[in-house]
């Protein structure tokens, strides 16, 4: 019996004491899911629900009356050994062993597919993280976005979002103008522009961009006038640098659908149709020869310049019009993952977003990342040899590797500060979150391996009520939470629960593992209990595989 089925057998229970009578309850109030956890202490059952305490009150009695005749119902449910009554009205479900372990047959069945849930079916769900300005190298900050990122991606999608990635290309403004400034003056042998970029990588591109213009027959960009050859470095540079970001991305294991141009908001008209638009909806005003969005209405702390005194566009008008452009484009929510020193974005984007006539928090959420320290040999890491003043996706990745890298990133709440120990992360040590998860994987297909060569074949029997070792009770608990961390993960935009949830289901597994055979040993004859166990290892194997998955890391069958 699944989580799902003893829910829905649960759900069941009340709407039959419902038609008979017994509660008096409105139809309506019924749960269409009834919400199932496993309890902290093992002795008090496989699952535990509080519905009778959520309910009893509706139904004009106390909690404990309520539970007690949902208790008694629900225990003559094929599969439910026990179901007893616990403090004001907590039901402590215990399943016999064979419905229990039927679901190491499900989930060998289900494959690829075990963890998905439609609680996202038919929301059209547009994405935008890391969008780092393409001045230089990817840095640790934008690392853990695109980590944390497509890990929350692919967890939307298995639960049934259509999710667009989406990279917000900064390709316009005052820092682009620096980063070109910069280039063409290292390309003269001349000091960095005081607010300017520094680096090798600045020296690196400059010389790429002289390269490839004379190879093409072109002239030299150094030797036209300052705003041509400021336009040459511009245009090329950026092309370089923006390129070197998309491979590091790719090597990374992140691709988007979209890589969206901000310059194309200016000059498609994109600005000017969001301020009619926001100016047919009575939010725009004209004061001291500037255009003002009035964003005070929605709860932002002043209102906002979009279109200068001068006729130039403020940069929160392009925000206006990227915003309106993805509604238009189709998507029901816009989820924008943005760096620490973002808080004071949010207050100006959700005003938008209400000025526009949506509901801020749904059609718009705003996702805060927080900072990253890498240590090594116990002293934090600072610098980068090529960067000079930042650590890269480059840097990570050659310290730790990709699996490393992104498993370490992605398993803490974006919302927290982490400091990541790259010595720890490259090491083969339990005490490493991914070695100690992907070791798991690599136990389940070497023990696959091992029961092959000694005749146990899955094909050959399964007997669910074999598997009633208090580890193979504890196990198969951890394998039935799976969808409920990955709808959770999803819902509540938080990927790193399911990082978080494999390593326990590894700590379950490895114990297991100490207790059960799955070969016989010595002389012993293959039987039925060799073959359960080995649907158990197996579907162990897929969920371990499935998570990993969901976090874009690699589930290796050798280590």
């Amino acid at each position: 019996m699944t989580p799902a089925q003893l829910s829905e057998a649960l759900r069941a229970a009340l709407v039959h004491a419902v038609d008979d009578g017994t509660f008096a309850l409105d139809p309506a109030a019924i749960p269409a899911t009834v919400h199932l956890e496993r309890p902290r202490q093992r002795d008090h059952g496989d699952w535990a629900t509080n519905v009778a305490m959520q309910l009893a009150k509706k139904a004009g009695t106390n909690p404990r009356a309520f539970a007690e005749e949902l208790a008694r119902r629900l225990a003559q449910t094929d599969g439910v050994a026990t179901v007893e009554v616990a403090g004001p009205g907590f039901l402590n479900i215990r399943l016999d062993a064979a419905a229990a372990g039927e679901l190491a047959r499900s989930v060998v069945e289900q494959g690829g597919e075990y963890g998905q849930n439609e609680t996202l079916a038919g929301v059209a769900l547009n994405l935008e993280f890391v969008s780092a300005n393409p001045t230089g190298p990817l840095h640790i900050g934008g690392v853990r976005w695109a980590a944390v990122g497509d890990s929350l991606a692919r967890v939307l999608q298995a639960s049934g979002a259509a999710v667009s990635r989406e990279y917000y290309f900064n390709d316009h403004g005052a820092q682009i103008d620096r980063f070109s400034r910069s280039l063409l003056a290292r390309a003269l042998g001349q000091p960095a522009p005081e607010d300017g970029y520094g680096g090798n990588y600045i020296s690196e591109i400059a010389e790429q961009v002289v390269a490839d213009a004379l190879a093409a027959g072109e002239t030299d960009p150094r030797t036209l006038p300052f705003d041509d050859a400021n336009e040459a470095f511009r245009a090329r540079g950026v092309d370089l640098m923006f390129a070197e970001i998309r491979k590091s991305l790719e090597d990374f294991g992140v691709e988007f659908d979209v890589y969206f141009h901000e310059d194309s908001l200016h000059k498609s008209g994109a600005v000017d149709h969001a301020v009619a638009r926001l100016r047919e909806l009575g939010h725009v005003f004209e004061a001291d020869g500037a255009t003002w969005l009035r964003t005070t209405t929605f709860g932002d702390d002043r209102d906002r310049v979009i279109i200068r005194s001068n006729g130039e566009a403020a940069y929160i008008a392009g925000d206006i019009a990227y915003y309106l452009d993805k509604r238009e484009r189709g998507f029901d929510r816009v989820v924008i993952m943005l760096g620490a020193d973002h808080h004071g974005y949010i207050g100006r984007m959700m005003a938008i977003c209400a000025a526009f006539g949506d509901t801020p928090g749904v059609n718009l959420e705003i996702l805060i990342g927080q900072l990253v320290n890498l240590v090594k040999d116990g002293a934090p890491v600072r610098m980068s040899k090529r960067a000079g003043t930042v650590v890269t996706i480059d840097d990570l990745v050659d310290a730790v590797g990709v699996d490393a890298a992104r498993y370490a990133l992605a398993r803490s709440s974006a919302d927290s500060m982490i400091d990541l120990d790259l010595d720890l992360l490259s090491s083969a040590k339990n005490e490493n979150p991914v070695f100690y998860v992907q070791y798991a994987h690599a136990r389940t297909v070497n023990v696959g391996r091992n029961a092959a060569e000694a005749g146990v074949r899955r094909e050959d029997g399964f007997d669910a009520s074999l598997l009633d070792h208090e580890s193979e009770s504890v196990l198969l608990g951890r394998i039935a939470e799976f969808p409920r961390v990955v709808a959770q993960a999803a819902e509540l935009r938080e990927p790193h629960r399911v990082a978080r949830y494999l390593e326990e289901l590894a700590g379950s597994y490895h114990k297991w593992y100490d207790q059960r055979r799955v070969a016989p040993f010595g002389d012993e004859v293959v039987g039925d209990v060799h073959r359960t166990r080995l649907w158990l290892n197996d579907a162990t194997r897929q969920v371990l595989a499935n998570g990993l998955g969901l976090l874009g890391v690699s589930a290796p069958e050798r280590m």
